[in-house]
């Protein structure tokens, strides 16, 4: 009798710790699932800098062009004066 209760205390906490490793392994589940959406996120937001970025570099070269086209039709206008 004192064997039967015995084991059946050893497959309870075999159970119990099973349980809590069951849960533990649920928390780092969930805990994984939110750092794979910050990274998602946080590749878009990425992405969408980087965009602004090349935009923002055409826009530049643009100016510069405008710039020194404008500043030559300056430097012959003051020539012929």
């Amino acid at each position: 009798s004192a064997s039967i209760s015995g084991s059946s205390n050893v497959a309870a906490g075999g159970n119990r710790r099973l349980q809590q490793t069951q849960h533990q392994v649920d928390e780092v589940v969930d805990i994984m699932r939110v750092n794979v959406d910050k990274v998602l996120e946080r590749d878009q937001k990425l992405s969408e800098l980087d965009d602004r970025a090349d935009a923002l570099q055409a826009g530049a070269s643009q100016f510069e062009t405008s710039a020194a086209k404008l500043k030559r039709k300056y430097w012959w206008k003051n020539c012929k004066v």
